[in-house]
């Protein structure tokens, strides 16, 4: 069989199996064969209910790909609910995106990884087609490497969710020690510890700064500092940062001198952060010697040993 005629088999090949998927969709949806959802039962009984203003809503759909939107929600949320009977840890991604410091749900986070799922298809795809074009492979490796794909690329996200919360926390981290310093100096000048949490959170800008407002919000809202405190400690993972809220609350209920306390927690994070210098320095260190002893080495030795054996092989 030529090039030609493989590539209009794979061509037909990926269109019957499109509109096997397009007729197996319609199929799924018809009204018979659809589940009833709470929302179908229950909307007969609140249809004379006062519906909200357009005003109030939170994402009013404009656009001019609003009807695909709302055709593909359907498919959509069966795939996020797929990724999530797959994958769970719904407590861990909550866990992590409040680690993040974003307002998203768990099921906007699915539908990312389940976007970011399509896209690794669709590269496995165009793939699969090289090498079906170039080198005639198996069909059925090259369906594995097509679903390696929308694997690869759900993982991904979830791998990137956890580097940004890493290196978002790496941030807070250097950012402490000098927070701690302005507000320790708030304290000192005669400011309460709200007062001082205010004008660092106006003052300052970066990631521990807007953990510090959307405390202050809360605080605001009806919850203790104490309490605020611990929610921001709580989101975080920085040992840290805990033993820094745990001061502040014993200084704020007991009565205990605040502004010594924020001194002793700036000095203890900076001494932490020596240390964690230190520590990454001896890994870098570990780390240079290996191109050192597998390639410098070897190269020594042979520009080292080399002319000695020219030297023997003309003699002998």
């Amino acid at each position: 069989m030529s090039a030609g005629a493989e590539v209009w088999s794979w061509g037909g090949a990926g269109l019957g199996l499109v509109g096997g998927l397009g007729l197996w969709l319609a199929l799924v949806r018809l009204p018979f064969l659809r589940r009833t959802s709470v929302e179908d039962r229950v909307a007969p009984y609140v249809r004379d209910a006062v519906p909200p203003s357009r005003l109030l809503r939170e994402d009013p759909s404009r656009g001019p790909l609003v009807v695909v939107e709302r055709l593909l929600a359907p498919v959509m949320a069966d795939a996020v609910r797929a990724v999530e009977r797959v994958l769970g840890g719904r407590a861990g991604v909550r866990r992590r995106l409040d680690q993040l410091g974003r307002r998203t749900s768990v099921e906007e986070f699915r539908a990312q990884q389940v976007v970011w799922g399509i896209g690794g298809l669709a590269a496995g795809g165009a793939a699969a087609a090289l090498l079906a074009a170039s080198r005639g492979a198996a069909v059925v490796p090259l369906v594995l490497l097509v679903l390696l794909g929308g694997a690869g690329g759900v993982l991904l996200c979830d791998w990137w969710l956890t580097r940004a919360v890493r290196r978002r926390e790496e941030r807070m981290t250097a950012e402490f020690p000098t927070v701690a310093e302005l507000l320790a100096l708030s304290v000192s000048a005669g400011e309460g510890a709200v007062g001082a949490l205010e004008r660092v959170a106006r003052t300052c800008a970066g990631e521990l700064s807007g953990e510090l407002r959307r405390t202050l919000a809360e605080a605001r809202a009806g919850a203790s500092l104490v309490q605020a405190l611990q929610g921001m400690a709580d989101r975080t993972s920085l040992p840290g940062l805990a033993r820094f809220v745990d001061g502040v609350a014993v200084a704020v209920e007991r009565g205990t001198p605040l502004a010594e306390v924020l001194r002793a927690q700036a000095q203890d994070a900076r001494d932490e952060g020596r240390r964690a210098l230190m520590e990454r320095g001896g890994k870098q260190e570990v780390a240079m010697m290996v191109p050192v002893v597998f390639l410098v080495l070897p190269v020594t030795v042979v520009f080292a040993v080399y002319p000695g054996l020219a030297v023997l092989r003309l003699g002998l």
